[in-house]
């Protein structure tokens, strides 16, 4: 059995350490040289002589993995980062006048599929430090699409546009202001006509480095638009975005299809990614250590694969188990006693100026809180937590008068929208988390291997997991979590949503959770609150309503309906102006009963 050797040696910095490891090794204990120790430090394993045993992987906790391949991987990989690193095999495939979507877990490879395809990144076959030519990339290829696909872009009939993952790198690439870097590569004459589209037409004449991240995501979205090409690659088009914005860009990148135009998009957001795609791969292996791609499927049938995690055709279980959706309980179930209340209350910021009509959460409920960017949603959060005043008005706890804080009168913990980093070890910060809620939080959420991790050394969603399991960790009556799936891949929003549902249900507690993930509010929420108003003017806070409720007014404004799915149960969004769009609509039925 071909098996592959991924060691992290940025965690295996103690020689003693890797001395101890290397004399563990029963191949090595047996006279054969599996783990070296080269002279320059690096630990490293010959993957033709190990074995399997895993004694290496116990003793090194999350530096070293090995990890069997499945048979139908046995071939050279298309690129393999180095001895001992990553590999990638196969890659996905446009289609001329389709979306394909690529559905799949943060360090399975996707970002690097799409890097191939868009010329960023040459494949080298696992001969490391070598750089294909298109020669050697069609000859490998040959007999199958990819073959003709590179065959084209070999002879310029194929130009690729690639949107990178990480937009919050532009501004440090990139000086000036927006307007000017965007006509030095608008190819199509057609600026303003994207601006306007998108919606940044405000902010042209602002610097790149003074934009937000929504603000750059869409303008890293029309600098992928603006150049003449036939394949539009988007990787995580939508992170930074509120719900509205996103619906917005998913229409504008389907509009961008014609019969000589394809377009591929890489996206966390299960919702988003069911709008946006026609057909849809699958990207399996084991995380940080190697990633395949499935065979194109319709994008209902890959969403439910994904969901049930095993690929029929190449007989391959990718998870342990299925991800379920169920059918919304009835809320009189829940006991009805109030935790907290609010009425009148008012907050001015500048020009911007916030209403909430009279409000309550009770014990044991989840509130989902919808509305778009800039409407102040964070700032009614942050009333709640005690971080700013109020200006009018009164919030209430269980037995108070509601004239002090909040905090006075109920615990609270929250979780903000902005997470900040210091070096402080993981396991230190979480001690109370660790301490009574192991099995309830940290072990569902895989944080013992950012234990002995300094804070600042975390990724995106590893400091999210963490700060989430610190939020949840307190003694608290009443949780805050702001944008909670942010720099969360797909897996992790659902088992990060589960974990809530799960928290408040056992200890009876509250949350109130802000996000623009609807799929990830549908699954956790009993109840939904809705921001109108407009954006940096005027924020109006209604609700909590019914789920239906909530939703059916949300979806209204967004001009989208949502159905179940018959096998799975999950919301999916009806393709605009379809049948059952039709009578959702007519009936006032924007979201599912």
């Amino acid at each position: 059995m071909k098996r592959i050797a991924v060691v992290d040696n940025e965690k295996l910095k103690d020689k003693q350490k890797k001395l101890h490891i290397q004399s563990l090794c029963p191949v090595n204990r047996g006279g054969v040289e599996c783990i070296k120790i080269e002279k320059d430090g690096l630990l490293m394993i010959d993957e033709n002589t190990c074995i399997g045993c895993g004694i290496c992987v116990r003793a090194a906790r999350d530096a070293i993995k090995i990890v069997n391949l499945p048979e139908v991987l046995d071939k050279k990989p298309i690129h393999r980062y180095g001895e001992n690193k990553f590999a990638l095999y196969n890659l996905p495939m446009p289609l001329s006048g389709k979306v394909v979507g690529i559905l799949g877990v943060n360090g399975i490879g996707k970002s690097s599929a799409v890097s191939i395809l868009g010329g960023l990144l040459k494949p080298n076959f696992g001969d490391f430090g070598k750089k294909a030519d298109f020669k050697e990339i069609i000859n490998f290829f040959k007999g199958t699409e990819t073959q003709l696909f590179f065959e084209k872009v070999e002879k310029g009939e194929i130009k690729v546009s690639y949107k990178p993952q990480h937009v919050d790198l532009i501004p440090k690439a990139k000086k000036g202001k927006v307007k000017d870097l965007l006509k030095k590569i608008d190819e199509k004459g057609k600026l303003e006509e994207v601006a306007k589209e998108l919606e940044i037409e405000d902010i042209l004449d602002n610097d790149i480095s003074k934009i937000s991240g929504g603000e750059l995501q869409r303008a890293a979205i029309a600098a992928a638009v603006l150049k003449k090409a036939n394949l539009y690659i988007f990787d995580e088009p939508s992170s930074y975005l509120d719900i509205k914005q996103r619906i917005n860009v998913s229409k504008f990148i389907r509009s961008l299809l014609d019969k000589d135009a394809a377009v591929m998009v890489v996206e966390h957001d299960l919702i988003i990614f069911d709008y946006m795609s026609d057909l849809a791969h699958i990207m399996y292996g084991s995380e940080d250590a190697y990633g395949s791609v499935s065979g194109l499927k319709p994008v209902k049938n890959a969403i439910n694969i994904y969901l049930g995690g095993y690929l029929k055709e190449e007989n391959i279980r990718f998870r342990g188990k299925k991800i379920k959706f169920e059918a919304r309980k009835p809320f009189f179930k829940k006991q009805k006693e109030e935790l907290v209340s609010w009425s009148g209350v008012g907050k001015k910021l500048g020009k911007f100026s916030l209403s909430a009509e009279d409000g309550k959460i009770n014990k044991g409920e989840v509130i989902g809180v919808l509305g778009e960017n800039g409407i102040g949603k964070t700032t009614f959060v942050r009333i709640l937590a005690g971080e700013i005043k109020k200006d009018a008005g009164a919030i209430s706890g269980a037995n108070s008068a509601g004239k002090g804080n909040l905090n006075e009168n109920v615990k609270v913990s929250y979780k903000p929208q902005y997470l900040e980093s210091n070096d402080e070890l993981v396991m230190v910060v979480l001690k109370d988390a660790v301490k009574k809620y192991t099995n309830q939080i940290i072990n569902p959420l895989n944080i013992k291997p950012l234990f002995e991790k300094k804070l600042n050394e975390l990724s995106g969603g590893e400091l999210q997991k963490a700060a989430i399991a610190y939020c949840l960790g307190r003694d608290a009556e009443l949780y805050l979590l702001d944008e909670p799936s942010a720099y969360l891949d797909v897996e992790q929003r659902l088992i990060v949503s589960r974990v809530i549902r799960d928290f408040v249900e056992l200890e009876n507690k509250s949350a109130l959770i802000v996000d623009h993930d609807i799929l990830f509010l549908d699954y956790l929420s009993d109840k939904l609150m809705v921001f109108d108003g407009v954006p940096a003017k005027e924020g109006i806070v209604k609700g909590p309503f019914s789920m239906e409720d909530g939703m059916n007014m949300f979806l209204k404004k967004l001009n989208i309906t949502l159905r179940r799915d018959k096998e799975s149960l999950m919301p999916r969004v009806n393709k605009l102006d379809s049948r059952l769009d039709r009578e959702q609509k007519e009936k006032g039925k924007f979201y599912y009963a």
